[in-house]
């Protein structure tokens, strides 16, 4: 068989060839027009938002089928909720307290409190039990009775006072850090107001400078703007805001922004007093502790280097007192 045979028929080799380079050249003239298409801004403008569109309907519709992650979690809360409700616990008065205790330490939301007051049920009650298992149905160690019930008792009571510890010291820290950021947050919202933006665009620029660097008080100017947008009262955000951190430092800014946004006075200057303040009162601070080591240095110093400079010292003169007394016999 030849390669003649193998053509269509009515068709020579070169006919074959002839149209497979039309092809090629209709195939390169195409590519080459295509890529030299001036692009149409408009139809990817609509492409985009047709996508953006059909996103967030995805995510609607996922959100009103309900949450299918972690359905554990959820299944663990609705089960403190359902605990929390039944005892009545959100609808006392120390509701309220707890969650401004808890928005403190930085945790907020209504799961923050629902899971505060199962803790406070629920470990009491689970410790205790552990605790009486430990000791009476396990008999570990021999302890008398009277202790093993004090025990017990202690048990009990550390884990009613543990979420109560838990959640102090917790804000303590979070206090500190927000200390320390305030002096950097102040000179970046008298930058800020300067500039002439106005109180919500300083506190969302100033929130996003130092996300990086102090996320608690960034955190909390970014809550604080949030709040100027949709409470109808931006007295209240502000006065959220010296609730949630209950520091002399920021009841003073609190303040300030209060007096601003009331009598009109400017917000740059204002801002640039209690700066100055905030500085002067790091360095008191700073000059505190510097002048409280000496007294703290004092302890340590009798204890570990006063014993050695008296061996350093008096050694030698004890051993040469002590070879004259062999030497004289005595």
């Amino acid at each position: 068989m030849t390669f003649e045979d193998l053509m269509p028929p009515g068709l020579s080799p070169a006919d074959v060839i002839s149209i497979g380079a039309g092809f090629a050249a209709f195939a390169s003239v195409m590519l080459v027009w295509f890529a030299l298409l001036a692009p149409k801004p408009l139809k990817a403008r609509l492409r985009s938002i047709e996508a953006a569109r059909y996103r967030n309907t995805t995510a609607r519709q996922a959100a009103a089928a309900g949450p299918r992650r972690r359905p554990v979690r959820r299944t663990s809360i609705g089960f403190m909720k359902d605990v929390v409700r039944r005892l009545r616990l959100l609808q006392s008065n120390q509701a309220q307290r707890i969650g401004d205790k808890l928005a403190q330490a930085g945790w907020r939301g209504k799961d923050a409190v629902v899971l505060y007051l199962f803790a406070k049920v629920a470990l009491p009650i689970l410790l205790g039990t552990l605790a009486v298992i430990a000791l009476f149905a396990l008999q570990i160690g021999e302890i008398p009775d009277m202790a093993r019930l004090l025990f017990a008792l202690v048990a009990v009571i550390l884990g009613a006072f543990a979420p109560d510890l838990l959640i102090k010291n917790v804000a303590q820290k979070r206090a500190q850090k927000i200390q320390k950021a305030l002096p950097d947050g102040l000179d970046l919202m008298v930058i800020c107001a300067e500039a002439g933006l106005s109180l919500d665009a300083t506190l969302e620029r100033v929130a996003k400078e130092l996300r990086q660097s102090w996320p608690e008080m960034a955190d909390e100017i970014s809550v604080t703007s949030l709040e100027l947008g949709f409470l109808p009262d931006r007295k209240q955000a502000l006065e959220n805001l010296s609730r949630r951190v209950t520091l002399s430092g920021m009841r003073g800014l609190v303040t300030t922004l209060l007096q601003t946004e009331r009598y009109g006075t400017p917000l740059a200057q204002a801002l640039r007093v209690l700066s100055a303040e905030m500085r002067n009162l790091r360095l008191m601070a700073a000059e505190e502790k510097a002048a409280r080591l000496p007294a703290i240095l004092t302890v340590p110093m009798i204890l570990f280097i006063l014993p050695t400079l008296f061996v350093v010292l008096l050694g030698p003169a004890v051993m040469r007192v002590m070879d004259g007394f062999k030497q004289a016999g005595i």
